[in-house]
């Protein structure tokens, strides 16, 4: 498959068998480093880093990532760059489009990335936007992969604000790849009625089912338990609301209870607020792949930036 080129802003834009192709690249690149062998894919390419907001795994995803198949990384924070402010994001990214070969954004304006796309003339990824964070969704997908053997079928649950960037993303994701997916949040915080109405035509066409719902009892048989911070970057304003609106929703040993299965996983991009969206002993119990979530950052971030950048005959 040639997905050479190509921008990954969000996965509306990839067909299930593009995106099950990156997860299938994914796993072939994770064994292989597994096994100490790194490559030249991304040979004598410079990738340029744009973070607006600060990141642990999305950063080192790509730096190690990028490493690994032979790119050179730079890292270009908020102050090192007039991104937005004394330049355009049209002027930047094509400045930057000139100069490399591929660019990551994380920040905020989901626009923003889009501009980007639109004038840099290179492949540009999405690290994560208010609105979108596509590339998390890839090592849940994988994570979830590796653990039950399959996505198809699945019971997805995911809990808490239900109209974030996570919420959205894994929308999109489950239902074109044929997993159950339930969004439980209260219903103040329930997703847009047009992403809605967008992910149950991809529902239809998986043969998949989309509930989204304020009844906690939903969880019940639930394979996978899947959490995210009730207050996102650039809303701690709204902490002490969101705690109060979300505390019926903490994923906590009460709700595993209801889903009556001891097989379900708990899952979480990180960071978590422990105590709040969930409780420690969640957190830490042998059923929370949390960081096989982290580490699958950094295979599926390089298979993307090798899908759409590295040699055609290594791809």
């Amino acid at each position: 498959m040639n997905l050479f080129g190509r921008h990954f802003l969000t996965l509306k834009d990839f067909t299930r068998e593009e995106i099950e192709y990156l997860l299938d690249l994914a796993a072939k690149l994770k064994e292989e480093k597994k096994k100490g062998i790194t490559g030249n894919r991304l040979k004598g390419k410079n990738i340029a880093l744009l973070f607006e907001k600060p990141s642990t795994r999305t950063r080192c995803a790509f730096v190690v990532g990028a490493r690994d198949e032979g790119a050179f990384p730079e890292y270009l924070g908020k102050d090192d760059i007039q991104l937005g402010h004394k330049e355009s994001v049209a002027d930047t990214a094509r400045v930057l489009g000139r100069m490399f070969d591929g660019i990551e954004f994380r920040g905020f304006k989901h626009s923003t990335v889009e501009e980007l796309a639109k004038f840099a003339g290179v492949p540009v990824w999405n690290g994560l936007t208010d609105e979108y964070h596509p590339t998390q969704i890839l090592a849940d997908m994988l994570t979830m992969k590796e653990h039950f053997g399959k996505l198809c079928g699945l019971e997805f649950v995911y809990v808490g604000d239900g109209r974030n960037n996570m919420a959205n993303s894994l929308m999109i994701g489950m239902t074109k790849l044929g997993v159950n997916m339930t969004v439980l949040a209260p219903k103040s915080l329930f997703p847009s009625e047009d992403l809605i109405n967008l992910c149950e035509s991809y529902a239809n066409e998986s043969d998949t089912k989309l509930l989204v719902t304020d009844d906690i009892n939903s969880v019940s048989g639930a394979d996978v338990i899947y959490t995210d911070v009730w207050a996102s970057m650039g809303e701690e304003d709204k902490a002490k609301e969101r705690i109060e609106l979300l505390k019926p929703y903490q994923v906590n040993k009460s709700l595993i209870e209801k889903i009556g299965k001891e097989s379900t996983i708990f899952m979480h991009c990180l960071p978590a607020v422990k105590g709040y969206e969930v409780t420690e002993d969640v957190f830490e119990s042998a059923n929370s792949v949390v960081f096989d979530e982290a580490e699958n950052r950094m295979h599926t971030i390089k298979a993307v930036m090798v899908a759409t950048l590295g040699k055609e005959d290594d791809r």
